[in-house]
């Protein structure tokens, strides 16, 4: 089972952007400390699993959407 997976940070950062929220207003909804956000968003650092379901939970999507996750049924 072959599977590809964007850039971290750029697929959690898409997931804002597409729902036009800034980083202060992720913060705010989530509790996630924006400097977190915003070092994961740029690659610095991967986040724990707990902040990841976190993140998908308020987006509404699932892990795999939220970190760029496709896997190819062949």
């Amino acid at each position: 089972m072959a599977n590809s997976m964007t850039n971290f940070g750029e697929e959690i950062k898409y997931q804002r952007l597409l729902r036009n929220k800034t980083i202060l207003q992720v913060e705010r909804d989530t509790g996630i400390n924006n400097a977190n956000l915003s070092r994961w968003e740029n690659g610095k650092v991967i986040p724990r699993i707990d902040f990841c379901v976190i993140l998908a939970d308020y987006y509404g999507i699932t892990l795999d959407e939220l970190i760029g996750r496709e896997i190819n049924k062949g």
